[in-house]
């Protein structure tokens, strides 16, 4: 059917050549599918034209965010309009998001929206990694959305993780009841989200070349879950001295 497949090389060298270290967001979620990380669609719209168009085919409600790879707390920007129901709200949502990044990040490339479906509302968990001067990669995981810079209830481990490791993970955090399905309501599939650890250390382990992982939030649900945003910072290439 003519589907091009872009692999997590050609991602992370196309960054390098452009001089980022910050990957996209739609560049981190096709690299995280790559790893058989479930991704909420996202498409790149350019013009407000086409933002109007791929909303009308991924279908409404949808979620429109700032594309850029200078602009990385899209809200802090205004860059982030959600539950869009109508052509019509996409363009208006379009034309604010766009101001509003030029007016407060007047000097960022901005490509333009990101455009994706309404996630089905889930219990937000936040899974990421950053590099230890001392241990190497270390894997997070806790509540997400807001909570995780409210409450900071995080658990840590260094990579590679056994189920084990992944299991106490989820475990030990003090929010381990909302995922249980607190007073009823809809819990998280816990051996999915283990799964979901192990694949992400799989993927660090394979790839050194990155620093930073941040996949918050993803939205938890008795089947599944599914990854709404994503980060991925490179590490800084050494200057060749000649």
């Amino acid at each position: 059917m003519g589907v091009i497949i872009v692999t997590k090389n050609q991602i992370i060298n196309n960054a390098r050549k452009q001089g980022r270290t910050t990957l996209t967001e739609i560049e981190s979620k096709l690299v995280f599918e790559g790893a058989g990380v479930t991704t909420i669609e996202t498409r790149l719209a350019s013009s407000q034209k086409e933002a109007i168009a791929l909303s009308d085919q991924i279908g409404f409600p949808v979620v429109l965010k700032v594309a850029s790879p200078d602009i990385s707390h899209k809200s802090d920007a205004g860059g982030v309009r959600v539950g869009l129901k109508s052509k019509v709200e996409v363009g208006k949502a379009y034309r604010e998001i766009m101001a509003s990044a030029r007016q407060k990040y007047p000097t960022a490339n901005i490509e333009g929206v990101s455009v994706q479906s309404l996630a089905r509302p889930g219990i937000e968990i936040i899974m990421g990694m950053f590099q230890d001067s001392q241990f190497g990669p270390v894997l997070m995981f806790g509540l997400g959305g807001i909570l995780v810079e409210v409450l900071k209830d995080v658990s840590f481990r260094i990579v590679p993780l056994a189920r084990r490791d992944a299991r106490e993970m989820i475990e030990e955090i003090k929010g381990y009841p909302l995922l249980q399905g607190f007073r009823g309501q809809e819990p998280a599939n816990i051996p999915y989200l283990e799964d979901l650890l192990l694949k992400i250390s799989d993927f660090v382990e394979q790839t050194p070349e990155i620093k930073e992982i941040d996949l918050n939030p993803i939205f938890a649900y008795k089947d599944g879950a599914v990854v709404v945003d994503a980060r991925i910072v490179l590490e800084e290439v050494a200057s060749q001295q000649s």
